[in-house]
């Protein structure tokens, strides 16, 4: 898939921001205008964004670098888990453990003992347990695979993070600014572009425009 045109973008309805009256300030540079009080990005800067977004993740995947994709909105979870199960890389997308990067040791310990328990269920060891207790562990399975079933491969505090909405998301960007972990991702008008490395200012909620997107990703980063 190539970089979609200005015309695909529109169709797609990126081009659609947050009521004026949510903006981030600091996106005026990005913005064409507004309609009916709605935001409109100027297509032409989204186009060059995407590229470049996309050309700095593809070096990091060639380069064997781990990137930590995120989104806990809804809509994007099935296109985010996809992305990450293409491109073997790690995602977040039932919830934002806290501390997941500044305290990855700990959160680490937590992967090793959802990881064991898992294999328990699957290789039949956890039959030497009494019937309550693998209830109390299948429990704790359930409840730990919401949380950590995207990031089984993450080894390492990642080295750069893709984040699609910068505002439900924001702890994410919290901790990877304050380990000064690259940040990537899509910025909608009431974001702030300040804290990323690089990113595509875009429509992050409609579904066509994520998976426009996202599907770029994919595909230029698996190509």
């Amino acid at each position: 898939m190539a970089i979609p045109s200005e015309k695909e973008l529109l169709n797609a309805a990126c081009h659609l921001g947050h009521p004026t009256s949510k903006w981030h300030p600091h996106m005026a540079p990005y913005i064409y205008g507004n309609r009916k009080d709605i935001h409109i990005f100027d297509l032409e800067q989204t186009k060059d964004h995407l590229e470049k977004v996309c050309a700095a993740l593809k070096k990091l995947q060639s380069e064997g670098k781990q990137i930590l994709f995120v989104s806990t909105k809804q809509q994007s979870i099935p296109l985010i888990e996809d992305l990450g199960d293409t491109l073997n890389q790690p995602t977040v997308t039932k919830k934002w453990l806290p501390g997941l990067l500044t305290n990855w040791n700990t959160i680490k310990e937590r992967l090793r003992y959802y990881l064991d328990l898992q294999d328990s269920f699957r290789s039949g060891t956890v039959e030497k347990y009494t019937k309550k207790e693998q209830t109390s562990l299948r429990k704790k399975l359930t409840k730990l695979d919401a949380a950590l079933s995207g990031l089984s491969g993450m080894k390492r505090v990642p080295d750069a993070v893709f984040v699609v909405d910068a505002v439900r998301d924001s702890v994410a960007i919290a901790e990877a600014k304050k380990l000064k972990i690259p940040l990537y991702g899509i910025c909608d008008s009431n974001a702030n572009p300040d804290d990323f490395t690089a990113f595509i200012p875009a429509n992050d909620d409609a579904i066509s425009s994520l998976t426009l997107i996202l599907g770029t990703i994919k595909e230029e980063l698996s190509s």
